[in-house]
C-alpha cells in the first residue's frame, strides 16, 4: 500500500488538469514544469500515450548523472540565447506560422541552464527574457568570468524551406581553433543522433564562411574561450517549425547540448586554440546576408551547384566560365550548406583550368581553413 501512495503522488505529480471546453483535460507536466504535452480527456489511451511521452522526454540515468557531475562540476559554461527583443522590427527570424526564433533559443537555453546546474557546473546566461543585448555585452559576460565555454543558442532560416539540418560555427580558421572545431563536431553530431535519427547532412564551418570579413560578434569577442554558434534546426521548414514549438521537443535538443558539453569536458587531449593568423591572409568572399538569403535567387543553390559540378566532372571547359559564376552563387546564396566547402573546391579547379593559380590557390585554402572535413558530415 505504501508503494502503491507514493506511485500515485508521483503520477499526480507529472499530471495537471484544466476545465476546458466542458471537459476535464490532462496536462502533462516534466520535472522542471514544462508542458510536455496534453492529452485531450481521461481516457486509457490517452494516459498511456502521455506516459510515453513521459518516458521519452525524461533526464537522464543515474550513471549518466553522475557522469555528468564528474565532468561539470565547477565548470562555468556561458549561454546566449540569440537574439531577442526584434518582434516589432525584424521579420526575417520567423517560422511559416509565426514562431519567432528568439523565443525558441530561449526556451531551449532555460531547459540547458536547469540541466547544466543539477550537475553542478556554473551557469552564466546572456539573457532571460525576451529583450535586446548588445554582441559586446554577450561576449563581455562571459570573458569577466572566465567561461570554460560559451554556446549561442540558435536556430536557421533559408529561403529553400525544404532545408532542415544542423549546421554549427567556429571562429576562424580550422587549423587554429582546434578546440572550436571539436566543440563544433560534437555538438552538431549530437543533434543529429538526437533530433535527426542519424540522418541527412551536418555543416560544421567557420563564422568567417557567412561573415567573410571578420567574423560573428560573439565568437570573435570570446575567442580563447571553446565556443560556437550553434543552429540546431531550421524553423523555416514547417514541420520543424511545428516541433520547435513543444516543449518537449525543446528537451530534446537541451539534452543533446547536455550530452556534447560532457563529452567535450571529457577529453583528456589539449584542445588549443592559437592567435588567429589564416582568416586574414584570404580576401573576403562576400556572400548574402539574412535577408538577401530568402530571395528567389538563394533558392536554386542546389541547382546551380548540381550543374556547375556536372560541368566540370564531365570536362566541358568551353562551359567552365558559366559553371564558376553557378557554382559562386550557390556558395554566396548558402555559404554554410554542406556542399559550399566543395563548390570552393570545384571554383578552384575552375581558376586553375584558367591559369589563375594564385586565385585557385586561395579558394584551396579558404576550403581548408573554413570547411573542416569529418567523416559522416554528410
Amino acid at each position: 500500500m505504501r508503494l502503491r501512495n507514493k506511485r500515485n503522488r508521483y503520477i499526480r505529480n507529472i499530471f495537471r488538469q484544466k476545465w476546458i471546453s466542458g471537459k476535464w483535460q490532462l496536462y502533462l507536466i516534466d520535472k522542471d514544469n514544462f508542458l510536455l504535452m496534453k492529452p485531450t480527456h481521461y481516457s486509457f489511451l490517452g494516459i498511456v500515450a502521455a506516459l510515453v511521452f513521459f518516458v521519452s522526454s525524461v533526464g537522464f540515468s543515474q550513471d549518466q548523472k553522475s557522469n555528468l557531475r564528474r565532468v561539470l562540476e565547477g565548470k562555468v559554461i556561458c549561454l546566449d540565447p540569440g537574439h531577442g527583443g526584434t518582434a516589432a522590427t525584424d521579420q526575417y527570424r520567423v517560422g511559416p506560422t509565426g514562431e519567432r526564433e528568439e523565443w525558441i533559443n530561449l526556451r531551449v537555453a532555460r531547459m540547458l541552464q536547469r540541466m547544466l546546474k543539477k550537475s553542478g557546473a556554473k551557469v552564466l546566461m546572456t539573457r532571460t527574457e525576451d529583450v535586446s543585448i548588445s554582441l559586446a555585452d554577450r561576449a563581455a559576460l562571459a570573458v569577466a568570468n572566465q567561461a570554460d565555454m560559451f554556446i549561442s543558442i540558435h536556430h536557421n532560416a533559408t529561403a529553400d524551406r525544404s532545408v532542415n539540418f544542423p549546421i554549427i560555427y567556429f571562429h576562424g580558421s580550422s587549423e587554429e581553433n582546434r578546440a572550436g572545431v571539436v566543440l563544433g563536431k560534437l555538438i552538431g553530431e549530437s543533434f543529429r543522433r538526437t533530433l535527426f535519427s542519424d540522418e541527412g547532412p551536418l555543416s560544421v564551418v567557420s563564422d568567417f564562411a557567412i561573415f567573410p570579413n571578420s567574423g560573428a560578434g560573439v565568437l570573435r569577442g570570446t575567442y580563447g574561450i571553446p565556443a560556437v554558434i550553434a543552429e540546431a534546426s531550421f524553423f523555416s521548414h514547417a514541420p520543424e517549425e511545428a516541433r520547435l514549438k513543444r516543449n518537449v521537443y525543446n528537451r530534446k535538443e537541451a539534452k543533446a547540448y547536455m550530452k556534447a558539453i560532457s563529452e567535450y569536458f571529457s577529453i583528456e587531449e589539449a584542445m588549443p586554440i592559437e592567435e588567429k593568423v589564416q582568416p586574414m591572409q584570404l580576401a573576403p568572399f562576400q556572400v548574402f546576408q539574412e535577408a538577401e538569403r530568402m530571395s528567389p535567387e538563394a533558392m536554386n543553390w542546389m541547382g546551380n551547384f548540381t550543374e556547375g559540378k556536372r560541368i566540370v566532372d564531365e570536362g566541358l571547359e568551353d562551359d567552365f566560365e558559366r559553371a564558376l559564376t553557378q557554382l559562386t552563387v550557390s556558395v554566396r546564396s548558402f555559404p554554410d550548406s554542406p556542399v559550399a566547402g566543395e563548390a570552393h573546391q570545384y571554383r578552384a579547379m575552375i581558376l586553375e583550368a584558367m591559369g589563375k593559380p594564385t586565385e585557385a590557390e586561395e579558394e584551396r585554402l579558404r576550403r581548408k581553413y573554413f570547411y573542416p572535413v569529418f567523416e559522416h558530415l554528410r
